[in-house]
C-alpha cells in the first residue's frame, strides 16, 4: 500500500504560490488574508497558527483579528463588512466553529463572494454546482489535487464519498463528478454501507469517526483519501480510516496526520492569491 505524499505536494504548491505572490508584489499588489477568530477554541488556535506560518512562507500578508467568545453576531458581521469594503484585504476567513450565539450560515453569507477564500458562500457553492469558475472549498480541492498527483484515474471510475457536509462531502462529490467519476454519497442513514464502499475505486472518508473504515469496507487496490482527524482512546491522532488494517488491501492512502490537512492549508494560499489576482484585474478594467 502506497502512502500518498501530501507533504511534498503541499510544499510544491506553496513554492509556486510564493512565486506568484512575488510577481503580484512587483506589480504593486500585496496579497492579504484576514482571519477572524472568535473565542479560544484549542483546535482553532492550532489551525490559525498554521495559516499564519503558511502566509509568511508564501509572501502573503496575514491579519488575525481575535474577538472574545461573548462577541455578538452583529459585532462580527460589522467586522466582516469592514473587510469587505477594504481594498487591501483580498481574502476573508472566519474560523469555525463559532460560539452558539452566532449563526454560522449568516456569517458565511456576509462574506463577499470575491473574498470568500474558503469557498463557502452560496454564490461560490452555486458556481461550483453549475460548473462556473469559483473559489473551490480548500479541503475538497486539496483531495482532488492529491488524487491527480498520485496518478489515480478518475474519469469513468466509481467514487464513494462518506459524509455529506457542506464543507467537505457535498463539494467533494461535485468535484469528482466534474472529473467524470460516477459518484455515490453515503451518510449516517445509508443502508448496506459496506456493499457500496467496496465498489469504490476512489473512497473519500469525511465523517469524523475514529478509524471507522475497516478493511472489509474497501475494494482491493482502491485509492483512499482520509479527511478525518480524530483523537483516539490512545490519545493519538487517527483518521476516519483504520490505515493499519488496510495494509495489503488498499492501493494508495493518505496519512493522518500529515495528509489532507496540509493540502487544505496549501489550497487556502492558492485561493488567496487568486483573489488578489482578480482584484488586480478588476483594477485594470476600471
Amino acid at each position: 500500500m502506497e502512502r500518498i505524499d501530501a507533504k511534498a505536494l503541499a510544499a510544491k504548491i506553496k513554492a509556486e504560490a510564493a512565486q506568484q505572490a512575488a510577481r503580484l508584489r512587483e506589480a504593486g499588489i500585496v496579497p492579504k488574508l484576514s482571519v477572524i477568530l472568535v473565542g479560544a477554541d484549542p483546535a482553532s488556535e492550532v489551525y490559525v497558527r498554521g495559516k499564519e506560518r503558511d502566509c509568511a512562507e508564501c509572501g502573503i500578508e496575514s491579519e488575525l483579528l481575535r474577538l472574545p467568545a461573548e462577541t455578538s453576531e452583529a459585532q462580527l458581521l460589522a467586522e466582516i463588512a469592514r473587510r469587505n469594503a477594504d481594498p487591501a484585504v483580498h481574502g476573508i476567513l472566519v474560523q469555525l466553529p463559532l460560539p452558539p450565539q452566532i449563526r454560522e450560515q449568516r456569517v458565511i453569507e456576509a462574506i463577499s463572494p470575491e473574498k470568500d477564500v474558503d469557498g463557502f458562500t452560496p454564490v461560490n457553492v452555486g458556481r461550483l454546482l453549475v460548473g462556473e469558475d469559483c473559489f473551490l472549498p480548500c479541503t475538497p480541492a486539496g483531495c482532488l489535487a492529491l488524487l491527480k498527483a498520485a496518478g489515480t484515474p478518475i474519469a469513468g471510475k466509481r467514487a464513494v464519498v462518506l459524509g455529506r457536509s457542506n464543507i467537505v462531502g457535498k463539494p467533494m462529490a461535485l468535484l469528482l463528478l466534474r472529473e467524470n467519476a460516477t459518484v455515490t454519497i453515503c451518510h449516517s442513514k445509508t443502508e448496506h454501507l459496506s456493499e457500496l464502499t467496496r465498489q469504490a475505486d476512489i473512497l473519500v472518508a469525511a465523517i469524523g469517526r475514529d478509524r471507522f473504515v475497516t478493511a472489509e469496507m474497501v475494494k482491493e487496490g482502491a485509492t483512499v483519501i482520509d479527511v478525518g482527524i480524530n483523537r483516539g482512546p490512545d490519545g493519538k491522532l487517527h483518521g476516519d480510516v483504520d490505515e493499519a488494517a488496510l495494509a495489503g488491501k488498499a492501493g494508495k492512502i493518505t496519512p493522518v496526520p500529515g495528509g489532507v490537512g496540509l493540502m487544505t492549508r496549501a489550497m487556502l494560499m492558492v485561493n488567496t492569491l487568486r483573489a488578489a489576482q482578480r482584484a488586480q484585474e478588476a483594477q485594470k478594467e476600471k
